[in-house]
């Protein structure tokens, strides 16, 4: 790679309009190619160890990494990315149009379920449960309150998944149509009650639950089994149970995709 591509790369970088998502790490930029995100540009401080990594859990888009991404001098990849990856590569991507998102979101029928989060507050617990919703085939994420979904550090716990599933931050008045099945304590146990295709899952914030509007609004409340005197679950891992119990009995086995 010429001095002349470098200097491309890093004049595009720097150039690269606001909107843009950083695609941080291997894994973050593997998922969005895979699910047809438009990469700006892609660097590397080793493109060799890139390609390498690639060949051996990715060789689908081995060939599109060669392509896309620059080597750059370490020191012009920590200047770029004040938080570099352990594996050295990082990307930027054009953000979904949120039109498209919502109109994903509200289109019915529906036979996945969107998972809705009530003002949540932590970024890493968000971007872990795009990642759950991603491996799922939920419909979608869509959090209420005053944080971005589309954050670097969700998009970073989310490894690129949000290119998978449609992420988006809606007032509680314009949550799509949908029975609401909120998680709470006082709910019905969740292995009693079959859950449609077409509900959204409600989970509240890690510190002070669902709101009273939405718990007031709630299809019915359902509560995952717990061992008495345990007080919560992370919220990543009561959407996953929610989502697993959601899918009911599989019809065969699943595929294994890295």
């Amino acid at each position: 790679m010429s001095d002349d591509d470098a200097t491309k790369a890093v004049r595009q970088w720097s150039e690269a309009a606001p909107d843009v998502v950083l695609l941080d790490g291997f894994h973050a930029l593997k998922h969005a190619l895979r699910f047809g995100a438009d990469i700006r540009v892609g660097i590397t401080s080793d493109k060799e160890a890139v390609l390498a990594l690639a060949a051996s859990l990715a060789d689908d888009v081995t060939e599109r990494i060669r392509d896309l991404v620059v080597e750059v001098p370490g020191q012009t990849l920590r200047e770029l990315v004040p938080r570099v990856h352990p594996t050295q590569v990082a990307a930027l991507a054009t953000r979904p149009s949120r039109q498209a998102n919502v109109a994903g979101l509200v289109r019915l029928p529906r036979t996945s379920p969107i998972v809705v989060l009530d003002n949540p507050r932590n970024l890493g617990n968000v971007g872990a449960v795009v990642r759950l919703a991603a491996g799922f085939g939920a419909t979608g994420v869509v959090t209420t309150g005053d944080l971005d979904p589309w954050h670097p550090n969700v998009v970073r716990a989310g490894a690129g998944l949000h290119f998978a599933t449609a992420v988006e931050r809606l007032p509680v008045s314009d949550l799509p149509p949908g029975p609401l099945y909120v998680l709470d304590p006082e709910g019905e146990g969740i292995r009693a009650v079959g859950i449609p295709g077409d509900a959204l899952l409600v989970f509240g914030s890690e510190r002070h639950g669902v709101s009273p509007e939405l718990r007031g609004r709630a299809t019915k409340l359902l509560a995952l089994p717990m061992r008495s005197q345990v007080s919560s679950y992370n919220l990543a891992t009561s959407v996953a149970m929610a989502l697993f119990h959601s899918r009911g009995p599989l019809p065969g086995p699943e595929a294994q995709v890295g």
